[in-house]
């Protein structure tokens, strides 16, 4: 019996432990790892393995470089294999601790030989916009994967929902339908599945659990350059507005905007290209008050040619579906969603932090000249 690999992971606590045990419960042969971040301080990582019945086993691994994250990586991924060796276990659910991400443990997963047949994360609709307005930093909240571990509460939580092409949803009485509307939007393509559905081997979420998974297409759908974002929609007062234009954005204007921006929505990201940086292609990612921006590498169109085979196929044939004869695959695409989005205000500042007619029309050269007001930001 070969061994499939669930990443169930968010962090909603108590949403995540009743998806994992609806997956016990349903699935024969199945047991759940899970790695308790929570004594890292004390120098260790406690890994747990229990099945329907209770705990099956425990131990204890010492950090490795101060990171719990990679003590936890060290682990996995042998403890896995010895349960695939068995030959007794038909699912392994990896439960993930509160802040780590499934991206990076679906990857680490699947380099190990092993089969990630799906990624789930557990969500508690009523508090998906509690937690995407968390600027706190992790390490605040108790959080925090290593010493250094400088992601916020919002951001964290909102790369677990958008990664996992599977939302288990609890079932909340305190949500209403602009819970439900917002999480929706947030990320309309995923399969939303009630912890309380179904059960049974035959149920949707142990169906979905052992689906299947491609580690590869999941990464390539988060590059900023060919993310698969939400389209334009509103109901039951959420709105999410998409904003796509081909003149770059004036460096000093869109820096002098950025605050109000960033606290526009509950969420916003996407890609832009800014006036001074033409072959820069910049990644938008905000959420919780707070906006990062970085540089995610030159636009296909700022390539020479032979350059384009080293580029994987996924991003050559979004640049295809995008191009534009002068600009290439250069271009400004926001995506903004929050409850009582004001969307006119929205598009009316952003409009006004492109360049000008005149500014557009003075050509490249000119716009090279222009103050260089995100330097600082991108750490150039």
């Amino acid at each position: 019996m070969s061994l499939a690999v669930a990443v169930v992971g968010g962090l909603h606590a108590a949403a995540r432990t009743a998806a994992v045990d609806r997956l016990l419960a349903d699935v024969p042969g199945s047991v759940v790892l899970h790695h308790d971040l929570s004594t890292a301080p004390a120098g260790t990582v406690t890994r747990t393995v229990r099945d329907r019945a209770g705990l099956v086993s425990g131990g204890q691994t010492p950090l490795v470089n101060d990171c719990a994250c990679c003590a936890l990586r060290e682990d996995l991924v042998p403890e896995l294999r010895r349960l695939a060796g068995t030959g007794d276990t038909r699912l392994a659910v990896v439960e993930l601790w509160d802040s780590v991400e499934p991206k990076a443990m679906a990857e680490v997963i699947a380099s190990g030989g092993l089969a990630v047949t799906s990624v789930i994360t557990a969500v508690d609709p009523a508090l998906v916009l509690p937690y995407l307005g968390n600027g706190d930093d992790l390490a605040e909240a108790g959080l925090a994967a290593a010493a250094t571990d400088r992601r916020t509460v919002a951001d964290t939580f909102a790369r677990q929902l958008e990664y996992a092409p599977v939302l288990a949803v609890a079932d909340s009485p305190e949500a209403g339908d602009e819970d439900h509307e917002l999480l929706a939007q947030l990320h309309p393509t995923a399969r939303r599945i009630p912890v309380g559905a179904e059960t049974g081997a035959r149920g949707p979420l142990a169906r979905a659990a052992l689906a299947g998974f491609d580690v590869e297409a999941a990464a390539a759908a988060q590059h900023p350059a060919c993310a698969l974002l939400p389209q334009e929609a509103d109901g039951h007062g959420v709105s999410t507005l998409v904003w796509r234009r081909r003149r770059p954005f004036h460096p000093e204007r869109l820096y002098a905007a950025l605050e109000d921006l960033t606290c526009a929505a509950a969420r916003s990201r996407g890609r832009f290209w800014l006036a001074d940086k033409p072959d820069s292609l910049l990644h938008w990612d905000a959420a919780g008050g707070a906006l990062c921006v970085e540089s995610a590498g030159p636009w296909l169109a700022a390539l020479p040619d032979a350059a384009w085979e080293l580029v994987p196929p996924v991003r050559r044939a979004a640049a295809a579906l995008d191009w534009h004869p002068e600009h290439g695959d250069r271009c400004n695409h926001l995506v903004f969603t929050s409850p009582a989005l004001d969307r006119e205000g929205l598009a009316r500042l952003l409009e006004s932090c492109l360049l000008t007619d005149a500014e557009y029309a003075a050509g490249r050269d000119s716009w090279r000249r222009l103050p260089p007001a995100f330097d600082t930001l991108l750490e150039v």
